[in-house]
């Protein structure tokens, strides 16, 4: 299969799901995809087991795509530019205290609870996983991915600094959480890793990704103020986020984090000084749109991959047992530093409660799960993570937002 008849393949099923939620179930759309796809793959599941042919097809399809190729080094930099382009710089700055401890800290405590906690509660089940494993399995699961929140948020009137916060955090956490997860995967598969290496990585890819982004980002702010075409502007702003992406590859450092760094600076200083309101129309409709198709693909991949998972019962039982770990490693991980820090008091009463249920697993835990080493614990791993992240996207996605507005009122002064 070419990667014409795979990409026409995903936009085709992704038309026609979308078609169907928008017209009969209105769900917001990358949970409406994802709960499509996810029936749609039960359902030919099902009829294989029943000795229908029709899975057969579908399995190839789906272990054909590189998840990890697909969205670590295809979608992710497109997606994170587009988050970043319309965050308030001035507000990401007010909470940088917060939201650097969220992004840091709070995924290597997430990433140290879930994986001994894991590691506790599979054993119980009979399920043996070295604890190194489950570290790993923490550090996959640790960054948030609120791709749709952010809309459901501002419905439900949550106040503009938490939707900073959260958008914040999410943008920052996937680029340290996949460091995170390469340096824990290079030590449990015997690569051997000193003090000096181990800060030479974080070094070169933190570092080096935020510096890197903030040179290509202001390079291609200079060359927007250069010209008033939109579309020599948005081309621009299309060849720095593939080329920029694919650049970062090769010199080694953060992709992720060089993507957001440069959508902060073109969506801050470049919307306001190197654009007319034409392009800051078009850019926004051309970025939006991006952004939905990405997503909408991204989402039917994940509903898809369950035809490919291992349903054995104890290991669906270990993914739901999960999830409540899971969500306990987050309230933890965020209950500190916005109760304690200077920066997070501003913060309205209950925001670690909503940041610990807006905090939603998606597509990078998944690909992270599937780039781990064939074999039985990867098999274990890569079901457990997709229930968790299942649950965050259709559980948490279909009510976080009546549970921040539940919690703000809650906490509303009284007169």
């Amino acid at each position: 299969m070419t990667v014409f008849h795979l990409l026409a393949g995903l936009i085709t099923i992704s038309a026609l799901f979308a078609w169907l939620n928008y017209r009969f179930v209105r769900l917001p759309m990358t949970i409406g995809l994802t709960i499509f796809a996810l029936v749609g793959s039960l359902l030919l599941v099902v009829a294989g087991r029943l000795g229908f042919s029709a899975i057969t097809d579908l399995t190839v399809l789906v272990r054909s795509i590189d998840f990890d190729e697909t969205v670590l080094k295809g979608m992710l930099g497109a997606l994170l530019f587009a988050g970043a382009l319309h965050i308030d710089l001035e507000r990401l700055i007010h909470h940088r205290a917060v939201i650097a401890v969220l992004a840091t800290l709070g995924v290597l405590l997430t990433t140290a609870l879930v994986g001994v906690g894991g590691w506790w509660l599979f054993g119980l089940l009979g399920i043996t996983i070295p604890l190194p494993w489950m570290l790993v399995f923490g550090a996959l699961i640790a960054p948030t991915d609120p791709i749709a929140v952010g809309a459901i948020l501002r419905k439900a009137g949550v106040p503009a600094e938490l939707e900073t916060t959260i958008t914040g955090e999410s943008l920052f956490n996937d680029g340290v959480g996949v460091v995170v997860f390469v340096l824990l995967l290079e030590l449990v598969t015997g690569a051997e890793l000193h003090t000096a290496d181990v800060l030479h990585l974080v070094g070169v890819e933190v570092v080096g990704g935020v510096i890197y982004g903030a040179v290509v980002g202001y390079l291609t702010y200079l060359m927007l103020r250069a010209v008033d075409n939109y579309q020599v502007e948005i081309l621009l702003t299309l060849a720095l986020v593939t080329g920029g992406y694919a650049l970062a590859s090769e010199l080694h450092v953060s992709g992720p984090l060089a993507m957001v760094i440069a959508g902060l600076l073109i969506g801050n200083r470049g919307r306001r000084l190197a654009m007319s309101d034409t392009t800051r129309h078009r850019l926004d409709q051309f970025w939006e749109l991006i952004d939905e198709i990405l997503n909408a693909m991204l989402f039917v991949l994940i509903g898809l991959e369950i035809v490919v998972l291992d349903l054995n019962p104890r290991v669906l039982i270990a993914g739901a047992l999960a999830i409540p770990l899971v969500l306990l490693g987050r309230w933890l991980s965020v209950i500190l530093p916005v109760n304690l820090l200077s920066n997070g008091r501003s913060l309205p009463a209950g925001a670690a409660a909503i940041l610990t249920w807006s905090g939603l697993r998606g597509a990078i835990s998944v690909a992270l799960a599937l780039s781990l080493p064939a074999g039985e614990i990867r098999d274990t791993l890569v079901t457990v993570t997709y229930v968790v992240v299942c649950f965050s996207i259709i559980v948490q996605g279909l009510t976080v937002g009546r549970f921040a507005e539940r919690v703000l009122a809650k906490n509303r002064p009284t007169a």
